[in-house]
């Protein structure tokens, strides 16, 4: 009966979705408060210092809103749980290092991405290299990610542990409960950087991907306000700054 009972609830929570309206861009500027959601818990891209939501893509955020002329108001909740709540309109945007891909698509709309990466093997002692490699070991990652779904469609793996913070998968891994760790690459060169007597070895990648904010679907003109204003921070050196004070270095997308 709870099982029904839980089905009924999620299927009612999909029906709001699906027929409650996103606010638009104007009525948003009329608010004079843009609502934008994180994980907090993905350093250096958005995580807590001390009680102080921070990170690349926080401070970035900040500084496309203050473009816009509107104030910010910060939700912070598990990686998993961002998406749904867009399609029910309890925020306006989502910046958590969301990957592009066709399935997300076609539950939101993706601006134009705010920077490039990709999943990047981990081991110990650094013996795993390649994603040949990966056969026969357990691999840690995070629920919900686009490194689980990778991950996932390899052959011959022994076992896919997934975790519901990106730090607890690494954890398995320092834990010797997994045999490899697969990640954002500057989420591993930032582990590594600030902890250099751990045993992590970053590898090569598993693949390459966009990094996009999500609006809910069909909502053409906060993307189009969230694009303009990304345009307007990388034009003006704003982004550059960010990006080389969190990685060291310019990760926009080249191409």
């Amino acid at each position: 009966m709870n099982r029904i009972k839980s089905l009924l609830i999620v299927i009612a929570g999909l029906v709001v979705g699906m027929t409650a309206q996103a606010r638009t861009f104007d009525e948003i500027k009329a608010s004079g408060k843009i609502i934008v959601a994180t994980e907090g818990a993905y350093p250096p891209f958005n995580y807590y210092q001390g009680s102080k939501l921070t990170g690349f893509e926080v401070e970035l955020a900040e500084a496309m809103v203050k473009k816009m002329g509107l104030a910010i108001e910060w939700k912070a909740l598990s990686f998993d749980a961002l998406l749904a709540g867009l399609s029910q309109d309890r925020w306006d945007m989502v910046i958590a290092s969301f990957g592009v891909t066709e399935e997300r698509a076609r539950a939101v709309t993706f601006t134009n991405p705010h920077y490039c990466s990709g999943g990047v093997i981990v081991s110990r002692d650094g013996s795993i290299k390649t994603p040949a490699m990966l056969t026969g070991k357990t691999v840690a990652v995070q629920t919900g990610s686009t490194y689980m779904a990778n991950v996932k469609k390899l052959p011959g793996l022994k076992d896919v542990k997934n975790f519901p913070q990106d730090s607890d998968a690494r954890a398995a891994l320092l834990n010797k409960r997994v045999d490899a760790w697969v990640s954002d690459r500057f989420v591993v060169k930032n582990a590594i950087e600030s902890n250099p007597n751990l045993p992590l070895k970053a590898g090569g990648y598993l693949f390459v991907e966009k990094m996009a904010i999500a609006v809910k679907k069909g909502n053409a003109s906060v993307a189009a306000a969230v694009d303009k204003a990304l345009a307007d921070v990388m034009a003006d050196g704003t982004y550059k700054t960010l990006s080389e004070k969190y990685l060291k270095e310019d990760i926009r997308c080249q191409q």
